[in-house]
């Protein structure tokens, strides 16, 4: 049986996992997620997918582990987790009435007995998410109900954060949540592993 493990803290990506059955355990890698300059949204959830994954990699050897990463994008600027109430209200009136790309990357990777040989596979999802104009009082309802601060861009889209949008184009619904599942299954079959 492999021995599969999670590299995060976030209950969202759990819950995610859970769906496809697949047995795992978790363990939250501590890495500095400080962007470089001029780095994208995309290259930046793809390099800090990978090195959750890799840093947990390098505890549990021989083991296969999923990191993954979320970082929004609205007009060129990065958008990460708000962590507090004011930084939420800020970004949702800054995406109200426009579009937000959602990139999701999910790395799956091994490092072998050897100690020497990590083997790595990535996927990376974008989510378009259109919001409709949102006025001060539902921006304040939302942030109330649901307090997404631990969100990409402040949003929640299993909760209230449907009622926000006007549209959501993607690939795969379970990537705006924060796990690719249709990327991650296809990733995991790389090591011979199959959800069913």
């Amino acid at each position: 049986m492999n021995n599969i493990i999670l590299a995060s803290s976030s209950p969202y990506r759990a819950k995610l996992l859970d769906q496809i059955g697949i047995p795992y355990q978790i363990v939250v890698p501590n890495i500095d997620e400080t962007p470089k300059q001029n780095e994208t949204a995309a290259n930046l959830s793809r390099r800090l997918s990978l090195k959750k994954a890799e840093t947990v990699a390098h505890y549990h050897r021989g083991a296969i582990i999923i990191g993954c990463d979320q970082v929004a994008e609205l007009e060129g600027q990065s958008i990460e987790k708000p962590r507090t109430e004011s930084v939420a209200i800020q970004q949702m009136e800054k995406q109200s009435g426009k579009k937000v790309r959602f990139f999701t990357a999910c790395t799956v990777a091994k490092l072998h007995q050897d100690g020497h040989h990590l083997e790595n596979h990535t996927a990376i999802n974008e989510t378009i998410v259109e919001y409709r104009q949102l006025s001060s009082r539902q921006i304040k309802t939302y942030m109330r109900i649901e307090r997404p601060y631990d969100c990409t861009g402040s949003f929640k889209a299993e909760g209230l954060g449907i009622t926000l949008c006007a549209a959501i184009q993607s690939d795969d619904p379970s990537a705006i949540i924060g796990l690719p599942l249709i990327a991650l299954i296809n990733l995991l079959k790389h090591f011979k592993i199959n959800a069913v």
